[in-house]
C-alpha cells in the first residue's frame, strides 16, 4: 500500500517575485549572458528571504514564491529584495527590476510545497505590479504593524481572476518604508553627492541632483519641464532624488508611459517607479504616438 502524505493547514504570508525586463536580456546578452543576470538577481531575492525568515518554496523561470510566517515578514522581505535588486550594477547597459506582490492568509502544506486560495491570490497581486512595485491585499495590510501600515497606500478594489468579490488592493512605498528593515552588509553606494539624472526635452537639458533634488514636470510654465500638448496635466509628475536614487511620480489624469532600457513600455498613474540606467517618459500618451512629448533621462 503506498504512503500518501497528508496536507497540514497554516496561515502563512505568500509572496511572489519575478524579474522584469529578462526576455528583453536575453536579446541583448545573449542566453549565457542573460541566464547569468537572472540567476544574480534570483540569489538576491532569495538571500533578502532568508534575511526575514523566510523560505523559498520554488523557482519558476525567473520568479520565486516564497513563504513568510506574518505579513510583517514578507513586508520586509519585499522592501529588502527591491532594495538590494537597486543596488545591483547594470548587465551590459541594462538594468534588472522586481514586480513583487503578497498576501496573507490560510495555506493547505504539503511536502515542502503550499496551496490554496491564497497561493493564487499572492500570484495574481504579483501580475498587478509593475517593476519596482510591492502590491498586497487589505487583509494582509490590517495584519501588519502600525508602522509598515503607514507605509501602505490603498489603490481601488479590483476583480481578480477566480474571485467572486472585489479585492481591495495596496501598494507597499517600500522607499518610504526601508529603514524598517536590517538588511546584510552590501558594498556601499555611491554618495548622493556623485549622483545626477539628466533630463532632456524639447533641446533643453537639466540635472536632477543635490542641487536640484526635484524637478516638476506639465503644462503650467513655472514647472521645469514644460510640456505643451493639451493632454498633459499642469502638473503632470516629478522627478526627485531620494538617498542617492531616482523616481518618477506621476501625479496626471491621462498618465505617463514610461520606457526604462531593456524592458516594455508602462503606463504609470498616480503611481511611482524607480529609475534606473537611461530612458524615455512619453507623456499622455505611448511613445508611438506621434502626440506624445517625450523627455528622455540617464543616470550620471
Amino acid at each position: 500500500i503506498g504512503y500518501v502524505q497528508t496536507m497540514t493547514s497554516r496561515v502563512l504570508a505568500v509572496l511572489f517575485a519575478d524579474v522584469c525586463g529578462s526576455t528583453a536580456l536575453y536579446e541583448r546578452l545573449g542566453d549565457q549572458g542573460a541566464l547569468a543576470a537572472v540567476a544574480s538577481v534570483i540569489d538576491v531575492l532569495r538571500g533578502a528571504a532568508s534575511d526575514a525568515e523566510g523560505r523559498v518554496v520554488k523557482t519558476i523561470g525567473d520568479e520565486i514564491m516564497a513563504v513568510f510566517p506574518d505579513a510583517a515578514a514578507a513586508a520586509r522581505a519585499a522592501v529588502d529584495m527591491h532594495s538590494r535588486v537597486a543596488q545591483l550594477p547594470p548587465f551590459g547597459d541594462a538594468r534588472l527590476a522586481v514586480r513583487i506582490g503578497f498576501h496573507f492568509g490560510p495555506v493547505l502544506e504539503k511536502a515542502d510545497d503550499v496551496f490554496g486560495d491564497t497561493v493564487n491570490t499572492a500570484a495574481r497581486l504579483a501580475g498587478l505590479a509593475k517593476p519596482g512595485q510591492i502590491i498586497t491585499s487589505a487583509p494582509s495590510v490590517g495584519a501588519l504593524p502600525p508602522p509598515l501600515q503607514e507605509a501602505t497606500r490603498d489603490l481601488d478594489a479590483l476583480a481578480l481572476k477566480g474571485k467572486q468579490e472585489e479585492l481591495r488592493v495596496h501598494e507597499l512605498l517600500w522607499e518610504d518604508a526601508g529603514d524598517l528593515t536590517q538588511t546584510a552588509t552590501r558594498a556601499p553606494m555611491r554618495r548622493a553627492a556623485e549622483v545626477r539624472l539628466k533630463v532632456m526635452h524639447a533641446g533643453r537639458t537639466l540635472c536632477v541632483g543635490p542641487d536640484l533634488p526635484v524637478a516638476l514636470v506639465g503644462r503650467d510654465r513655472a514647472n521645469q519641464v514644460v510640456i505643451a500638448h493639451r493632454t498633459a496635466s499642469r502638473l503632470h509628475g516629478r522627478f526627485e532624488q531620494r538617498r542617492g536614487q531616482f523616481f518618477y511620480v506621476d501625479l496626471s489624469t491621462n498618465g505617463t508611459y514610461v520606457s526604462l532600457a531593456g524592458q516594455a513600455e508602462i503606463l504609470l498613474r498616480r503611481e511611482q517607479v524607480l529609475l534606473g540606467g537611461q530612458g524615455l517618459l512619453a507623456i499622455g500618451h505611448p511613445s508611438s504616438d506621434a502626440r506624445a512629448e517625450i523627455v528622455h533621462f540617464s543616470m550620471e
